[in-house]
């Protein structure tokens, strides 16, 4: 794994991500119209089974060791009134998430998946970005730095997630920043404000925007002046990720613009990754159209925490179960015809 200690660093590693396996696809792809059911009928699960092994870069794809990470950190924009809490509830449910009582807890459990919480510097918040950058430089890249390092060795998909008290109000101002639109637009309930304290939150979107529009011709600068520490370590564990052929599963709205960044900087960055649910967030779902992506779960969570993306790894189970564990036409005595297998696709038609 490179050692990350600037900015430019890391806009290099941008620029020299690998891409997928075709072998390990090419196979996956000529397993499928063999196995007992109609060509295409398993739909996107069949898609997801082809992405695993492209992303993995072997075939038959894994599912022995999935992780989830989960970052936290704390807003200077937060003494603003954005959240219904206060930021000392961060510090308060990474103990949570440590002592095994969150929601996340509970879904890795089920779903038997590792789970790591990384508190970034919750004694430090970032600077209030309404009049300065969030993130010094070397703050920055000590926070992707981190959260290259947290991928854990030997996981075969990762699901990222995050905690942070005021982060939606970072994610709105980072999507109004890289996308334009309006900041209002951009900006939601997060943890259930609303009315005269939306408004007040999106003002305050707009009001960072205007500050830093200057420099946001570059994502990753704008990941520094409008993000987070915990913001900066998703990216940083989205890349980590890339450079290990580990697939990855985005949660919400946070960490959908964290991974943002990366696909601004880089087209083509988060082709290893697929957007897990739709949040209740409103304005997750536009952000999943720009990115050319469609999530595989709408349950209507706002929670965070990776929760979204550890449910999700029900489906890729499922995908996985079936690819590998159905008997094939000749195995089963069944009469197959002559199936067509469908046309293989670029990964960059594929849209998840």
């Amino acid at each position: 794994m490179p050692v990350l200690h600037t900015l430019d660093a890391f806009r290099t590693l941008l620029k020299t991500l690998p891409g997928p396996d075709s072998v390990a696809r090419a196979k996956a792809m000529a397993r499928e119209p063999t196995l007992t059911k109609p060509p295409g009928a398993l739909g996107r699960l069949e898609e997801l089974t082809m992405w695993l092994c492209a992303w993995q870069g072997h075939h038959p794809p894994r599912l022995d060791h999935p992780a989830v990470v989960v970052f936290a950190g704390n807003h200077g924009i937060a003494a603003r009134g954005v959240s219904a809490y206060p930021a000392a509830v961060t510090a308060q449910m990474v103990a949570n998430f440590e002592a095994g009582g969150a929601a996340i807890n509970q879904i890795c459990r089920v779903f038997g998946a590792a789970l790591s919480v990384h508190p970034l510097a919750l004694d430090r918040p970032t600077a209030d970005f309404t009049c300065a950058p969030a993130l010094e430089e070397d703050e920055c890249a000590s926070a992707l730095a981190a959260g290259m390092a947290a991928v854990p060795p030997g996981c075969d998909v990762l699901c990222v997630g995050e905690m942070g008290i005021a982060n939606t109000t970072a994610a709105a101002a980072l999507c109004h920043g890289l996308f334009g639109g309006t900041a209002e637009a951009w900006t939601g309930p997060g943890t259930g404000v609303d009315g005269e304290r939306r408004a007040e939150k999106a003002k305050r979107v707009a009001q960072a925007v205007a500050l830093h529009r200057p420099a946001l011709h570059d994502a990753v600068e704008g990941l520094r002046r409008l993000g987070g520490r915990e913001l900066a370590a998703m990216a940083g564990a989205i890349v980590a990720a890339r450079l290990q052929r580990v697939p990855v599963l985005l949660d919400g709205y946070v960490s959908t613009a964290a991974a943002a960044v990366l696909e601004v900087f880089t087209p083509g960055a988060l082709e290893h990754c697929v957007v897990a649910h739709v949040s209740a967030e409103p304005a997750h779902r536009v952000l999943c159209e720009r990115l050319g992506q469609r999530p595989l779960l709408d349950l209507g969570l706002r929670l965070g925490e990776a929760s979204g993306a550890a449910l999700a790894l029900g489906i890729l189970r499922g995908a996985v179960a079936c690819h590998t564990g159905m008997a094939t036409f000749a195995e089963a005595g069944v009469s197959g015809g002559t199936v067509t297998p469908h046309r293989a696709r670029s990964p960059q038609e594929h849209q998840f």
